[in-house]
Protein backbone atom coordinates (compact mmCIF):
# COMPACT_ATOMS: atom_id res chain seq x y z
CA UNK A 1 0.00 0.00 0.00
CA UNK A 2 1.12 3.74 -1.05
CA UNK A 3 1.85 6.57 1.46
CA UNK A 4 2.54 10.07 0.99
CA UNK A 5 6.61 10.55 1.52
CA UNK A 6 8.26 10.99 5.04
CA UNK A 7 7.17 14.92 5.79
CA UNK A 8 5.04 15.16 3.03
CA UNK A 9 1.53 15.41 4.63
CA UNK A 10 -1.85 15.09 3.09
CA UNK A 11 -2.67 16.17 -0.64
CA UNK A 12 -4.64 19.32 -0.41
CA UNK A 13 -8.22 18.61 -0.09
CA UNK A 14 -9.28 22.14 -2.97
CA UNK A 15 -9.28 21.90 -6.31
CA UNK A 16 -7.75 18.41 -6.81
CA UNK A 17 -9.66 15.75 -5.23
CA UNK A 18 -6.48 13.49 -4.39
CA UNK A 19 -4.99 13.83 -7.22
CA UNK A 20 -1.30 12.51 -6.70
CA UNK A 21 1.80 11.20 -8.40
CA UNK A 22 2.82 7.36 -7.34
CA UNK A 23 6.25 6.71 -7.19
CA UNK A 24 6.93 3.17 -9.21
CA UNK A 25 10.53 3.57 -10.26
CA UNK A 26 12.57 6.37 -9.26
CA UNK A 27 15.44 5.47 -11.92
CA UNK A 28 19.00 6.15 -10.62
CA UNK A 29 18.12 8.93 -8.07
CA UNK A 30 15.21 11.45 -8.48
CA UNK A 31 13.89 14.63 -5.49
CA UNK A 32 10.95 16.92 -4.98
CA UNK A 33 12.74 19.93 -5.45
CA UNK A 34 11.62 23.92 -6.00
CA UNK A 35 13.09 27.73 -6.09
CA UNK A 36 14.88 26.34 -2.86
CA UNK A 37 15.62 28.40 0.57
CA UNK A 38 17.95 31.85 -0.26
CA UNK A 39 18.38 33.88 2.49
CA UNK A 40 18.83 31.20 5.35
CA UNK A 41 22.76 30.80 5.57
CA UNK A 42 23.26 32.93 8.46
CA UNK A 43 21.19 29.70 10.08
CA UNK A 44 23.67 26.99 8.11
CA UNK A 45 20.90 26.25 5.47
CA UNK A 46 21.87 26.79 1.96
CA UNK A 47 19.30 27.44 -0.61
CA UNK A 48 19.20 24.11 -2.25
CA UNK A 49 17.14 23.77 -5.12
CA UNK A 50 16.95 23.08 -8.67
CA UNK A 51 20.03 21.91 -9.99
CA UNK A 52 19.34 23.56 -13.27
CA UNK A 53 17.30 26.48 -12.84
CA UNK A 54 16.21 27.17 -16.48
CA UNK A 55 15.07 23.63 -17.62
CA UNK A 56 13.02 23.55 -13.81
CA UNK A 57 11.80 26.77 -14.89
CA UNK A 58 10.36 26.12 -18.43
CA UNK A 59 8.75 23.13 -17.06
CA UNK A 60 6.35 25.42 -14.40
CA UNK A 61 5.88 28.05 -16.91
CA UNK A 62 4.54 25.59 -19.63
CA UNK A 63 1.94 24.44 -17.19
CA UNK A 64 1.49 28.06 -16.08
CA UNK A 65 2.36 26.95 -12.51
CA UNK A 66 3.43 30.04 -10.06
CA UNK A 67 7.78 29.95 -10.35
CA UNK A 68 8.83 27.94 -7.69
CA UNK A 69 6.24 25.18 -7.70
CA UNK A 70 7.81 22.39 -6.48
CA UNK A 71 8.72 19.49 -9.15
CA UNK A 72 10.42 16.15 -9.89
CA UNK A 73 14.33 15.72 -10.32
CA UNK A 74 15.16 12.97 -12.38
CA UNK A 75 19.30 12.24 -12.58
CA UNK A 76 19.87 9.64 -15.48
CA UNK A 77 16.31 9.10 -16.72
CA UNK A 78 14.65 5.42 -15.27
CA UNK A 79 12.05 7.29 -13.44
CA UNK A 80 8.03 5.55 -13.50
CA UNK A 81 5.14 7.87 -12.31
CA UNK A 82 1.93 6.89 -12.18
CA UNK A 83 -1.11 9.31 -12.04
CA UNK A 84 -4.13 9.45 -9.01
CA UNK A 85 -6.54 11.23 -11.06
CA UNK A 86 -6.20 13.18 -14.55
CA UNK A 87 -3.04 15.55 -15.00
CA UNK A 88 -1.25 17.26 -17.23
CA UNK A 89 2.62 17.71 -16.88
CA UNK A 90 6.13 18.84 -18.84
CA UNK A 91 9.28 16.97 -19.08
CA UNK A 92 11.93 19.17 -19.49
CA UNK A 93 16.34 19.26 -19.06
CA UNK A 94 18.18 16.45 -20.37
CA UNK A 95 16.41 14.87 -23.19
CA UNK A 96 15.11 11.33 -22.97
CA UNK A 97 12.37 9.20 -24.25
CA UNK A 98 9.01 9.89 -23.10
CA UNK A 99 5.97 7.51 -22.66
CA UNK A 100 2.80 8.86 -21.54
CA UNK A 101 0.39 5.40 -21.29
CA UNK A 102 2.23 3.80 -23.70
CA UNK A 103 2.35 5.84 -26.14
CA UNK A 104 5.42 8.38 -27.35
CA UNK A 105 5.62 11.52 -25.98
CA UNK A 106 8.14 14.47 -26.57
CA UNK A 107 10.21 16.98 -24.24
CA UNK A 108 9.08 20.81 -23.80
CA UNK A 109 5.19 20.21 -24.06
CA UNK A 110 1.96 19.86 -22.42
CA UNK A 111 1.43 16.29 -22.06
CA UNK A 112 -1.71 14.80 -21.00
CA UNK A 113 -1.48 11.94 -18.05
CA UNK A 114 -4.91 9.96 -17.76
CA UNK A 115 -5.74 8.87 -14.57
CA UNK A 116 -4.26 5.52 -14.03
CA UNK A 117 -1.74 5.90 -17.17
CA UNK A 118 2.10 6.10 -16.64
CA UNK A 119 4.77 8.30 -17.07
CA UNK A 120 8.12 6.64 -18.46
CA UNK A 121 11.44 8.46 -18.71
CA UNK A 122 14.15 6.85 -20.82
CA UNK A 123 17.99 7.34 -20.03
CA UNK A 124 19.30 10.61 -21.40
CA UNK A 125 21.48 10.43 -24.32
CA UNK A 126 22.93 13.46 -22.98
CA UNK A 127 22.85 15.78 -19.98
CA UNK A 128 22.28 14.52 -16.72
CA UNK A 129 18.92 16.02 -14.94
CA UNK A 130 15.83 15.93 -16.39
CA UNK A 131 12.11 17.73 -14.76
CA UNK A 132 8.77 16.56 -14.64
CA UNK A 133 6.53 19.04 -13.68
CA UNK A 134 2.86 18.65 -13.15
CA UNK A 135 0.14 21.41 -12.99
CA UNK A 136 -0.94 22.43 -9.45
CA UNK A 137 2.72 21.56 -8.34
CA UNK A 138 3.94 18.59 -6.00
CA UNK A 139 1.95 19.56 -3.00
CA UNK A 140 4.73 18.13 -0.06
CA UNK A 141 4.90 19.67 2.99
CA UNK A 142 7.44 22.81 3.42
CA UNK A 143 10.62 22.88 5.62
CA UNK A 144 12.23 26.00 5.97
CA UNK A 145 9.80 27.31 3.47
CA UNK A 146 11.18 25.33 0.78
CA UNK A 147 9.78 21.30 -0.61
CA UNK A 148 13.40 20.89 -1.77
CA UNK A 149 15.32 17.91 -0.73
CA UNK A 150 18.99 19.02 0.43
CA UNK A 151 21.14 16.07 0.03
CA UNK A 152 23.56 17.52 2.39
CA UNK A 153 21.71 18.94 5.19
CA UNK A 154 19.44 16.02 4.92
CA UNK A 155 16.33 18.58 4.78
CA UNK A 156 12.99 18.14 2.83
CA UNK A 157 11.81 14.84 1.73
CA UNK A 158 13.50 11.69 1.48
CA UNK A 159 14.96 10.80 -2.33
CA UNK A 160 11.91 9.17 -3.91
CA UNK A 161 11.80 5.27 -3.97
CA UNK A 162 8.84 3.33 -5.27
CA UNK A 163 5.68 3.66 -3.49
CA UNK A 164 6.46 7.00 -2.84
CA UNK A 165 2.59 9.23 -3.20
CA UNK A 166 3.27 12.91 -4.24
CA UNK A 167 -0.15 15.15 -3.77
CA UNK A 168 -0.85 17.41 -6.67
CA UNK A 169 -1.60 20.51 -5.47
CA UNK A 170 -4.82 22.54 -7.03
CA UNK A 171 -4.39 24.09 -10.60
CA UNK A 172 -3.23 27.98 -11.07
CA UNK A 173 -6.05 30.53 -12.60
CA UNK A 174 -3.93 30.81 -15.03
CA UNK A 175 -4.12 28.59 -18.20
CA UNK A 176 -0.73 27.48 -20.32
CA UNK A 177 -0.50 29.42 -23.52
CA UNK A 178 1.84 27.13 -25.39
CA UNK A 179 1.37 23.72 -26.06
CA UNK A 180 5.24 23.31 -26.63
CA UNK A 181 8.50 25.69 -26.19
CA UNK A 182 11.38 26.01 -28.75
CA UNK A 183 14.16 24.83 -26.05
CA UNK A 184 17.86 24.13 -26.88
CA UNK A 185 19.27 20.88 -26.16
CA UNK A 186 20.98 20.23 -22.73
CA UNK A 187 24.57 18.92 -22.27
CA UNK A 188 27.13 18.18 -24.32
CA UNK A 189 30.38 16.33 -24.25
CA UNK A 190 32.26 19.46 -23.59
CA UNK A 191 31.32 23.06 -21.98
CA UNK A 192 33.02 26.16 -21.04
CA UNK A 193 31.74 27.87 -18.23
CA UNK A 194 32.35 31.71 -17.70
CA UNK A 195 34.41 32.58 -14.17
CA UNK A 196 35.19 35.23 -12.40
CA UNK A 197 38.68 34.88 -10.50
CA UNK A 198 38.78 35.05 -6.85
CA UNK A 199 38.26 35.63 -3.99
CA UNK A 200 41.11 33.85 -3.04
CA UNK A 201 43.44 33.14 -6.73
CA UNK A 202 46.08 35.01 -4.73
CA UNK A 203 46.66 32.45 -2.56
CA UNK A 204 47.74 30.33 -6.30
CA UNK A 205 50.57 30.10 -8.18
CA UNK A 206 50.68 31.96 -11.49
CA UNK A 207 50.70 28.04 -13.11
CA UNK A 208 47.51 27.64 -11.40
CA UNK A 209 45.42 29.59 -12.69
CA UNK A 210 46.77 29.65 -16.20
CA UNK A 211 45.87 25.79 -15.74
CA UNK A 212 42.59 26.57 -14.83
CA UNK A 213 42.17 28.90 -17.79
CA UNK A 214 43.91 26.83 -20.16
CA UNK A 215 43.36 23.63 -19.46
CA UNK A 216 40.28 21.03 -20.02
CA UNK A 217 39.30 19.63 -16.71
CA UNK A 218 37.02 16.13 -16.41
CA UNK A 219 33.92 15.65 -14.81
CA UNK A 220 34.93 12.57 -12.82
CA UNK A 221 32.40 10.18 -11.13
CA UNK A 222 32.50 11.65 -7.88
CA UNK A 223 30.12 14.02 -8.43
CA UNK A 224 26.33 14.65 -6.42
CA UNK A 225 23.79 17.51 -5.84
CA UNK A 226 26.37 18.88 -3.41
CA UNK A 227 29.21 19.44 -6.22
CA UNK A 228 31.49 17.40 -8.45
CA UNK A 229 35.05 16.71 -8.30
CA UNK A 230 37.08 17.68 -11.10
CA UNK A 231 40.18 15.92 -12.63
CA UNK A 232 42.93 17.77 -14.41
CA UNK A 233 46.49 19.29 -13.98
CA UNK A 234 46.23 20.24 -10.68
CA UNK A 235 46.28 23.97 -9.10
CA UNK A 236 49.41 24.83 -6.79
CA UNK A 237 49.38 26.92 -4.37
CA UNK A 238 51.47 30.09 -3.42
CA UNK A 239 50.46 30.02 0.33
CA UNK A 240 50.30 27.86 2.70
CA UNK A 241 48.39 26.87 5.53
CA UNK A 242 44.30 26.74 6.02
CA UNK A 243 41.70 29.32 6.02
CA UNK A 244 39.18 30.15 8.29
CA UNK A 245 36.28 29.23 7.37
CA UNK A 246 33.96 31.70 5.07
CA UNK A 247 31.28 31.53 2.96
CA UNK A 248 30.54 29.50 -0.15
CA UNK A 249 27.98 30.21 -2.71
CA UNK A 250 27.23 27.93 -5.84
CA UNK A 251 29.96 28.06 -8.90
CA UNK A 252 32.49 27.76 -6.27
CA UNK A 253 35.85 26.66 -7.50
CA UNK A 254 37.00 25.27 -4.23
CA UNK A 255 40.89 23.67 -3.91
CA UNK A 256 41.58 21.29 -1.65
CA UNK A 257 45.38 20.21 -0.87
CA UNK A 258 45.56 17.70 -3.33
CA UNK A 259 45.17 20.18 -6.25
CA UNK A 260 41.67 18.88 -7.48
CA UNK A 261 39.38 21.36 -8.12
CA UNK A 262 35.68 20.91 -6.60
CA UNK A 263 32.75 22.84 -8.24
CA UNK A 264 29.82 23.73 -5.31
CA UNK A 265 26.89 22.76 -6.84
CA UNK A 266 22.60 23.50 -5.48
CA UNK A 267 23.51 21.53 -2.22
CA UNK A 268 26.76 23.16 -1.55
CA UNK A 269 28.15 23.46 1.99
CA UNK A 270 27.14 27.30 3.38
CA UNK A 271 31.34 27.36 4.82
CA UNK A 272 34.21 26.10 3.68
CA UNK A 273 38.15 26.44 4.66
CA UNK A 274 39.65 25.68 1.17
CA UNK A 275 40.56 28.58 -0.71
CA UNK A 276 38.12 29.54 -3.40
CA UNK A 277 40.24 30.05 -7.04
CA UNK A 278 37.14 31.80 -8.90
CA UNK A 279 33.63 31.32 -8.84
CA UNK A 280 31.48 30.39 -12.27
CA UNK A 281 29.16 32.75 -13.26
CA UNK A 282 25.17 32.16 -12.06
CA UNK A 283 23.82 32.05 -15.47
CA UNK A 284 26.31 29.46 -16.12
CA UNK A 285 25.43 26.65 -13.60
CA UNK A 286 22.54 25.27 -15.59
CA UNK A 287 25.13 23.75 -17.90
CA UNK A 288 26.95 22.73 -14.94
CA UNK A 289 24.29 20.65 -13.59
CA UNK A 290 23.80 18.85 -16.81
CA UNK A 291 27.49 17.94 -16.68
CA UNK A 292 27.98 13.98 -16.20
CA UNK A 293 30.60 12.40 -15.60
CA UNK A 294 33.10 12.31 -18.55
CA UNK A 295 32.36 15.75 -19.90
CA UNK A 296 35.21 18.04 -20.58
CA UNK A 297 34.82 21.19 -18.89
CA UNK A 298 36.65 25.04 -20.14
CA UNK A 299 36.63 27.85 -17.81
CA UNK A 300 36.78 31.26 -19.28
CA UNK A 301 37.50 34.28 -17.37
CA UNK A 302 35.34 37.48 -17.54
CA UNK A 303 35.19 40.61 -15.35
CA UNK A 304 32.97 40.77 -12.64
Amino acid sequence: MTAPLPGAGAAPAEGRGGAALEVLAPGPFATVQDGGRPGRAALGVGASGAADRASYGLANRLLANPEGAPAVEATLGGLELRARGDLWVAVTGAECAVTVGGRGGAMNTVLRLRDGERLRLGAPARGLRSYVAVRGGVAVRPVLGSCSTDVLAGLGPDPLAPGDLLPVGPPPAAAPVLDAAPAAPVGADSAELRVVLGPRDAWFAPEAVRALLGADFEVTVRSDRVGMRLAGPPLPRAVDGELPSEGMVPGALQVPPDGEPVLFLADHPVTGGYPVIAVVLSADLPAAAQARPGTRLRFRAVRP
